[in-house]
């Protein structure tokens, strides 16, 4: 399936807009933003160009360093949103205690991220994704279902569940999710999205409690008697099954690999397969 043309010029135009409003303030969703923008920058040049130039190299390193960076502002932004839904009445002091701890060091990597973002690294970035969008071919890009699908084979294992790898398969599901929506409109690829979206959503939400968790062991240690560390596990816990539950749903004929004819597929890796 080609790429929808449409779509790829946003998404550099879209990253423009989000790294204004980070260097501006590192609100929660301005974070976010970048961070998602970012990676669909990644997968478009890194993983759907036929290939890349030093501007795009160049590229990339620059947002990747300022991703890793938002990224651990995120990942404290989330842990706070995750720790206000939880009740727990029996120990708000140790409660009040952890989101304190994460309210200051979200305000740390708050300011490591203002010093990596400056007025020197903005422009450059943007200069950057400029030549990026002029010099890219939506034309000459490699099928986005085909990308997405081939990036979702490790997952097709009958490996116990655990921890390790269910965090694989989120960002395993994370990128074929971007991948996917760079195809254009079809009932194959809404659905197929679908799929991901579901299953993206729940590893997503899993993730973001055990993370909660590890901070509240950080903080409080491992207190055999604490209400707060009792209720984190049993969430986490849940989250945990009911991820796995959606994976398994999900998975199968929904999203299982079509075979596509050698004449679909981007021509360099065509005679590749076909040299193999």
């Amino acid at each position: 399936m080609a790429m929808d043309a449409r779509r790829s010029r946003v998404v550099f135009e879209k990253l423009e807009r989000d790294l204004l409003k980070l260097g501006s303030k590192p609100r929660a969703e301005n974070v976010h933003g970048f961070r998602t923008g970012t990676r669909r920058i990644q997968i478009l040049l890194g993983e759907l160009s036929p290939k890349l130039g030093r501007n795009d190299k160049k590229l990339l390193k620059l947002l990747e360093r300022i991703r890793k960076r938002a990224g651990k502002v995120r990942d404290l932004d989330v842990q706070l949103g995750a720790l206000r839904e939880l009740k727990a009445p029996r120990e708000p002091r140790r409660k009040t205690e952890l989101a304190n701890r994460l309210i200051g060091r979200r305000g740390d990597q708050e300011k490591k991220l203002r010093h990596d973002v400056d007025d020197h690294t903005v422009r450059e970035i943007r200069k950057r994704l400029k030549r990026a969008s002029k010099s890219f071919r939506s034309q000459a890009s490699r099928d986005p279902l085909e990308v997405a699908r081939e990036m979702l084979k490790p997952m097709d294992t009958h490996e116990e569940m655990s921890e390790a790898l269910l965090h694989r398969y989120r960002i395993l599901t994370k990128r074929a999710r971007y991948a996917a929506e760079f195809a254009g409109r079809s009932a194959e690829a809404t659905k197929f999205i679908s799929g991901l979206k579901r299953i993206q959503d729940a590893l997503g939400d899993w993730h973001d409690w055990l993370t909660l968790r590890q901070s509240a062991v950080a903080v409080v240690g491992e207190v055999q008697q604490s209400p707060l560390l009792t209720e984190l596990q049993n969430v986490t816990g849940a989250k945990f099954r009911h991820a796995v539950a959606v994976l398994a749903q999900v998975r199968g004929t929904q999203m299982a690999a079509k075979p596509r004819p050698a004449s679909a597929m981007n021509p360099s890796k065509a005679r590749r397969d076909a040299a193999a």
